[in-house]
């Protein structure tokens, strides 16, 4: 079934690359997670207690316990555990990685396979930032929201852009995709976008269903900001203003699994 899926994928952005008059997409960079280890080479490990600036409440560690590969897969696991970072305590532990100048791009598909956790307060996300912020702090360079799932809506993800001014002139634009049955913790699916210039296509199991071609950077002319390097990032936060924070009912650990990233260059 992987295979199929991730042919049924290749196959339809390469039939939407060339209906648009581009070359066929080449595979320039992926990580199959099929190792003992992270690769270091591609993923830089983030350590901190910001909090995302949106009142998150787990601390992002470099430890086996929040961040390893096994079976062929990522694994990013949040536990209830109190952590302290610093001389800063939250309730919760997790992991974030990001290829910052390990990969980067302009104008690209980006294939992720996910198995998702769900339940209270729980905010997985796979999404990208500008490397070079071109055009300013966020969100004037822009953000990428490939994938974010708030646990309370286990059967719903949302793909979003971010752009505008700096805060609090940002804007966003996006749409949200719901499965016909079922949830997002039940089984792995493909997360996807088609970035060309002036244009961002979502897409689901290699079905687009969300296209965004109006955006604006106050500091540069369209296709701005979306028309700079940018990378990856992918993260368990828990807690926060928009999935609100666990409950009784929230199980942990909470395991997000990621079966491999896989990026594509459409465009130069």
């Amino acid at each position: 079934m992987k295979t199929i899926l991730s042919l049924m994928t290749s196959l339809l952005f390469c039939f939407m690359t060339v209906s648009q008059g581009q070359t066929k997409p080449k595979l320039v960079w992926a990580d199959e997670f099929n190792g003992d280890s992270l690769d270091y080479s591609k993923w830089g490990v983030e350590e901190n207690a910001y909090g995302g600036g949106n009142n998150e409440q787990q601390i992002y560690r470099w430890d086996k316990k929040n961040l390893r590969v096994e079976d062929g897969n990522l694994v990013i696991e949040a536990h209830k555990d109190n952590p302290n970072v610093a001389g800063t305590t939250r309730p919760y532990s997790s992991a974030r990685i990001r290829s910052k100048h390990r990969g980067d791009w302009k104008y690209c598909r980006v294939d992720v396979r996910a198995k998702l956790p769900i339940g209270k307060g729980i905010w997985p996300a796979i999404w990208m930032l500008p490397t070079d912020e071109k055009y300013g702090g966020w969100a004037s360079s822009g953000e990428i929201d490939i994938m974010e799932l708030v646990g309370h809506e286990p059967s719903t993800y949302h793909g979003t852009l971010h752009y505008g001014g700096g805060w609090p002139k940002n804007q966003h634009t996006g749409k949200e995709f719901k499965l016909a049955k079922g949830t997002f913790a039940d089984e792995f699916h493909i997360f996807s976008i088609f970035w060309e210039k002036g244009k961002i296509i979502w897409g689901i199991d290699g079905k687009p269903w969300q296209t965004q071609e109006k955006w604006y950077s106050e500091k540069g002319k369209f296709p701005a900001p979306f028309d700079q390097r940018f990378h990856l990032l992918i993260n368990l936060a828990v807690g926060g203003r928009w999935p609100g924070n666990p409950n009784d009912q929230t199980k942990f650990p909470a395991k997000m699994l990621v079966d491999y990233v896989r990026v594509y260059q459409t465009e130069k």
